[in-house]
């Protein structure tokens, strides 16, 4: 299984595509990394009202790595990937959900998102979304956005974990 690609720094000066995707990498890596030295029950825990725990997060992000590396490009429904058909049911946890298997899951939904867009150009139209043809280059963006925001809620929800012990 292939990690996490270069920095950001390392691209400054490459095309948009090779920025796009180390931007993206930067993202899936912190995502991941907030699980890092936590025990199962700090993961597990529920600090706001809503079902978003830090393991759920992480759960999360990789279904939305499956929507829009998947679904979006494949055409594959939801049933065929085995994945919850609702954003708010990719939070629910499982006996089964560990650190380490969510952040296996999340590591292999990238690796198979990098593959799944690697025959496409920036602007080719994927054609699997809800919303109709969108080039490359818009489920890029969206990709950042949704990584960026979570990326935040994981930093605030950890720092209460760290604080609480």
């Amino acid at each position: 299984m292939t990690a996490y690609k270069a920095s950001t720094e390392d691209v400054i000066t490459e095309d948009i595509r090779t920025q796009f995707e180390a931007f993206l990498d930067e993202h899936r890596k912190a995502l991941t990394a907030s699980l890092d030295g936590l025990t199962e029950e700090q993961a597990r825990r529920r600090l706001v009202p809503s079902r978003t725990t830090l393991l759920g997060l992480v759960k999360h992000v990789t279904f939305v790595e499956k929507v829009w590396f998947d679904e979006a490009i494949t055409r594959r429904s939801r049933t065929e990937i085995g994945i919850p058909l609702t954003p708010d049911e990719s939070f629910i946890l499982d006996n089964s959900d560990t650190i380490k298997s969510i952040q296996e899951a999340h590591l292999e939904a990238c690796e198979a998102s990098r593959r799944a867009a690697a025959h496409l150009d920036i602007d080719d139209e994927v054609l699997g979304n809800r919303r109709g043809p969108l080039p490359l280059r818009w489920v890029y963006l969206h990709m950042l956005r949704e990584l960026a925001q979570h990326c935040g809620h994981a930093d605030i929800l950890r720092e209460q974990l760290l604080s609480d012990e």
